[in-house]
């Protein structure tokens, strides 16, 4: 979306980590590795969370996408410790053979697996990016950037001179509105992660229904706050059908929705490609040259 493509397959592991990286993991924490599959996040502490609370191990598991994920239960694993092991994962990941997107730390609580329930406090530890994103070319310019929610874990803080950690999507929404109403000038990014880890891989389409109505009621209130020249932009990085067999992303065209109360409104922006035309349009919104990576769509809006 920010104008970086990734041009070079990150790793993927869907018969679990090598050995070797294994290994690593649990030299530096002393602990046991367990599971090492590709496993659903609730499924994996349902399962070997009650083994974890007797051992002390960590359970790593990975899904479709290029993660290596570390879940560890609080009560036995303090969330300090997590991070700590999930920063060394990150530094050992970064370039081949490995290669991973993300490392996730998963915290979760309870004491067994009718109750065991993951917290707000995971944190994603992506790649820096190799090269300027969108994000700095604002910077550059003296556009003040601002993230909701895990926006700085996606981009590991590049790019951005501020943001706010949040724990749903209401929260993410609620410090998106404040934002706006406090006539904060620049551009903010807001990532809502309900959508995806809370219903689209649990496969909970009636909480995804809800989550979509609690989301347009606060939608409303955004639209509200607005000044006449903002722009507001809805989209997704990628689908996760509720209704879909399986955990993991689905294969769909996402939404892109685009609104201003000083735009006609009734537009058809059709199919666009690739997810670089948000960046770019929002680079052209602010007066700032892109890269040509993507394409604006600023003049079909007017």
């Amino acid at each position: 979306m920010m104008g970086l493509p990734v041009t070079e397959p990150l790793g993927f592991f869907p018969q679990g980590f090598p050995e070797k990286l294994i290994k690593q993991i649990e030299d530096f924490s002393g602990r046991k590795v367990i599971v090492n599959l590709p496993y659903s996040g609730t499924e994996v502490i349902k399962k070997y969370g009650e083994q974890q609370l007797k051992t002390g191990d960590l359970i790593v598991y990975t899904s479709g996408d290029s993660v290596l994920q570390i879940a560890a239960n609080t009560a036995v694993i303090p969330l300090k410790e997590l991070y700590k092991i999930c920063e060394y994962a990150r530094s050992i990941t970064t370039d081949q053979p490995y290669k991973i997107g993300r490392v996730i730390a998963r915290p979760y609580v309870g004491d067994k697996a009718d109750n065991f329930t993951r917290t707000s406090d995971r944190h994603d530890y992506a790649l820096m990016p190799n090269a300027p994103t969108d994000l700095d070319r604002l910077q550059a310019a003296r556009v003040p950037t601002y993230g909701v929610g895990k926006i700085n874990d996606i981009f590991s803080g590049q790019g951005l001179d501020d943001g706010i950690h949040t724990v749903s999507n209401e929260d993410g929404m609620n410090q998106t509105i404040k934002q706006v109403e406090s006539a904060r000038e620049g551009f903010i990014f807001t990532n809502l992660v309900d959508f995806d880890a809370m219903y689209g891989h649990r496969r909970n389409a009636q909480g995804d229904g809800d989550a979509l109505m609690a989301f347009d009621k606060q939608l409303g209130e955004l639209m509200a706050a607005m000044q006449e020249d903002d722009l507001l932009m809805i989209t997704s990085d990628h689908g996760n059908d509720p209704t879909f067999r399986g955990t993991d992303h689905t294969r769909e065209y996402v939404p892109l929705v685009v609104y201003s109360k000083s735009l006609p409104g009734g537009g058809d922006l059709g199919i666009r490609s690739p997810f670089a035309d948000m960046g770019a349009t929002i680079l052209e919104n602010f007066g700032v040259e892109g890269t040509g990576v993507g394409h604006s769509f600023l003049a079909a809006l007017k």
